[in-house]
């Protein structure tokens, strides 16, 4: 179901310097729900889904222009670049994932398999050379749901499955090296939506590491690690505790974990669903692009 914006509200597309935390103001509307940047490898546009559709925002100038989807379902916040700029990977609302080109030129290709009635792909990365998406795929069957890591190649064949448990998992991206994939889950708690952030091999066993790898530790609800051009740093979204999922229009945290693993907050935002699904770094690594949803007045902005 498409999301709407509520009476009152605005999608506001906030440039954020990592290093200051000063939020700039790219492109603010009241008459479409915009979600999940994506930075162009150039540094150039900025890419975003909105009312099942895709479009193309200049970084510092220029409003939205639609990418034609060549007629597939509607799509979803999980959609990626790939390296070169030229294919947007999109997660469709018939379950399956999708190379489009954003100058509308060619048909879509499907990449995804059939994976069996009820499982679903969801889209969050795409390795550096290009290759290799990552996808959580989400099986249901018999009235239980199941999320685990995926590899699958780009240009299509056989899928790697990472994770075979009943632990939620979501937001599975690549380290701009290749050798990991990060993700969030509720792995090592006991308690049910308490999402912390891991990466793990890709493939598994490299380095000698043969499973997931925690990295942050705390009472807040962590999703949808996105690490920075170098590898040093990963910015995320931080839910209050107590949250189950990742839902709409609740007050979050932008979080940055530092190479040393302390933490930092980057700003303070109405949010959360579609906010930071997906990589959203710009090429240079000074910048990250996120979208707020306030209501009325309500400001956006630097935490507070």
């Amino acid at each position: 179901m498409t999301r709407e914006l509520l009476p009152g509200q605005r999608a506001e597309l906030l440039i954020v310097d990592v290093d200051s935390a000063a939020a700039v103001l790219r492109y603010s509307t009241d008459a479409l729900l915009i979600e999940a940047p994506n930075w162009s490898p150039d540094g150039r546009t900025l890419i975003v889904n909105g009312a099942g559709r895709l479009f193309c925002l200049g970084a510092e100038t220029g409003g939205l222009d639609e990418v034609d989807l060549g007629g597939i379902a509607g799509i979803n916040n999980d959609h990626v670049l790939g390296p070169d700029g030229s294919t947007a990977y999109v997660s469709s609302d018939d379950g399956h994932i999708y190379a489009v080109k954003l100058d509308g030129s060619g048909r879509p290709r499907r990449v995804s398999n059939d994976n069996g009635e009820g499982f679903r792909h969801y889209l969050h990365g795409v390795s550096p050379d290009g290759t290799t998406l990552a996808y959580i795929g989400l099986a249901s069957a018999g009235g239980t749901v199941r999320t685990n890591v995926y590899l699958l190649p780009s240009a299509g064949g056989a899928d790697i499955q990472l994770t075979d448990d009943r632990f939620p998992d979501d937001g599975a991206e690549f380290s701009p090296d290749g050798r990991w994939v990060y993700f969030n889950s509720e792995r090592a708690s006991s308690t049910p939506g308490h999402a912390q952030l891991f990466r793990m091999p890709a493939p598994p066993g490299v380095g000698g590491h043969a499973g997931p790898e925690q990295l942050t530790f705390d009472e807040r609800v962590n999703w949808f690690p996105h690490p920075s051009p170098d590898g040093t740093r990963v910015a995320y979204v931080s839910f209050p505790p107590g949250t189950l999922g990742h839902p709409e229009n609740v007050e979050v945290l932008v979080r940055l974990r530092e190479a040393d693993g302390t933490i930092r907050d980057l700003a303070r935002v109405l949010g959360g669903q579609g906010t930071m699904n997906v990589p959203s770094w710009d090429p240079t690594g000074r910048n990250i692009a996120i979208v707020a949803y306030p209501l009325e007045a309500q400001p956006s902005g630097p935490p507070r």
